[in-house]
């Protein structure tokens, strides 16, 4: 959708492209209105007809939007434009995957920093009964401070409805992650996100994921069959507590 930049939708002008995932486009948006740089994300849908489909577009949109905490990146805005939805959300010019990448491995206190914020925001958010779904490093956008903040919530909801089939949508980008009930196409609850939430810490600090499988098949069969590699044999300078909670988490979370 890189024919978008430079394009109006409502009261945004889209002006640059800041990355692109298996649902949607996200990009760097200026609000004339407000005076602000925003990122607006945009799904495109082939059911833009459907009103069932908008309105259910719309209910999911407000529930995100209504989430404050400090740690949950903020939702201004939402709506529909001919086949296009969006988000329009606080910018944010990095995230943590992208900090893995720069630095291999994450020291164990700034991990636990990271852990600490994700972890409020994450309790808040089973509070008011809004379940992730999708949590991995590229949700969790930075700040300059290098503070914390979770984004996506329930955007994996939305397009499994945009595209009635949550088989598409849980397969491209999330596998790594996905806890075994969402490998059985059961519902899913707070647990799902404890249990993504263990794989990413685990790649925080090891540098690469417990399983590494190169296909969907090979990667659902170690989530339900294997134990992951103690994280010690990569990072022998953590605590052994560190890697006792790590086999604690995914075993209950299982």
């Amino acid at each position: 959708m890189d024919d978008l930049i430079e394009r109006q939708i409502g009261q945004y002008k889209i002006t640059a492209r800041l990355g692109k995932g298996g649902m949607a486009t996200v990009y760097w948006a200026y609000q004339p209105s407000m005076g602000r740089d925003v990122a607006i994300k945009v799904i495109k849908t082939d059911l833009s007809n459907d009103t069932r489909i908008i309105e259910r577009f719309n209910q999911e949109a407000q529930i995100i939007a209504n989430l404050q905490h400090p740690h949950i990146l903020r939702v201004f805005d939402f709506g529909t434009e001919g086949d296009l939805l969006y988000l329009v959300m606080e910018l944010k010019k990095r995230n943590l995957a992208e900090r893995l990448k720069e630095k291999g491995q994450l020291p164990a206190e700034e991990v636990a920093r990271y852990l600490g914020q994700i972890c409020a925001a994450l309790d808040y958010a089973h509070s008011e009964n809004v379940i992730h779904r999708d949590l991995k490093p590229q949700n969790v956008l930075l700040d300059e401070q290098n503070n914390a903040f979770l984004s996506d919530f329930g955007i994996a909801r939305l397009a499994s409805e945009l595209t009635r089939t949550t088989t598409i949508i849980t397969m491209v980008g999330t596998s790594a992650h996905m806890a075994p009930e969402q490998w059985y196409g059961r519902g899913v609850d707070a647990r799902a996100d404890v249990y993504a939430l263990a794989m990413m810490i685990y790649e925080l600090l090891a540098g690469d994921l417990p399983f590494t499988g190169d296909t969907p098949p090979a990667l659902m069969y170690q989530h339900l069959n294997e134990p992951p590699p103690p994280i010690r044999r990569v990072r022998p300078d953590l605590p052994e507590k560190v890697e006792a909670v790590l086999q604690k988490g995914d075993g209950e979370a299982r």
